[in-house]
């Protein structure tokens, strides 16, 4: 489903000058399954995942990345995002002035566009955002707030995963959705990621912790240094990350 190889990239940095942050990643992550990757700061996680999503100044210098066959370089942001790849953000940002209800009818309907579908109409929205919102822990008056705007930290993570739950991604890169989120906050997130799993939709998890990885249990672990993947395993390799460190990891990729 998704296909990386030798991925370098660079980035410009506050001072102007370049700096290569993937340094020649490869990743396969098939259809159906859930893979996470652990690293420490810098090693490139966030960064990644950028540049599957093409946010701009995240120019790819080498490799490929090809998502259901496609090579995703030759898309536009919205591109990628209407054919099914969805980034739940780190840090969501805040839209003053945009009902979240609105932001999100208008999402759903500019992606059934994009692909050549009918817009969902207005009731049928409504049914289907209450019964999703509802399993979330998410109100009705937080649909009609601004997005993200007076929500906290744990409010904004469950307002992505609706997104999630509203658009239904074929693949979800999830960037350290635990940041930030008491373990009760993390248990419902968890359980909308988890009900969005599937024989036919992959994702990608990012975290620093193992204890997302308690919730959503991933099929492979990948640990990330230095720009690039050192190291893959089963769920055993998050716990021996927790209780060793990734020095010899950090070690191993210099």
């Amino acid at each position: 489903m998704l296909k990386i190889n030798n991925l370098h990239n660079k980035v410009e940095t506050q001072d102007g000058e370049e700096k290569a942050i993937l340094k020649g990643l490869s990743l396969d992550v098939p259809a159906g399954e859930v893979h996470a990757i652990m690293g420490p700061n810098g090693s490139g996680k966030s960064t990644l995942s950028y540049v599957l999503t093409g946010r701009d100044g995240y120019d790819v210098t080498d490799g490929e990345m090809a998502f259901l066959g496609e090579e995703l370089g030759e898309l536009e942001p919205e591109e990628r995002a209407a054919k099914g790849l969805y980034l739940s953000f780190q840090y969501p940002v805040e839209i003053p002035g945009v009902p979240t209800i609105t932001f999100l009818k208008e999402a759903l309907n500019a992606q059934r566009t994009a692909r050549g579908e009918e817009e969902m109409p207005a009731p049928e929205f409504m049914k289907f955002i209450r019964e999703q919102a509802k399993a979330l822990g998410v109100s009705m008056d937080m649909l009609k707030r601004p997005v993200n705007v007076g929500f906290s930290g744990g409010e904004k993570k469950r307002m992505e995963i609706l997104q999630a739950l509203i658009l239904q991604p074929k693949f979800l890169i999830l960037d350290e959705t635990d940041s930030g989120l008491d373990i009760d906050a993390l248990k419902t997130v968890a359980e909308g990621v988890n009900t969005l799993r599937s024989e036919d939709r992959g994702m990608l998890v990012i975290t620093h912790y193992q204890r997302l990885l308690d919730y959503i249990k991933p099929d492979v672990v990948h640990v990330m240094a230095n720009g690039r993947i050192v190291k893959s395993g089963g769920p055993e390799l998050a716990h021996e990350l927790e209780a060793e460190g990734y020095d010899k990891f950090i070690g191993e990729a210099a």
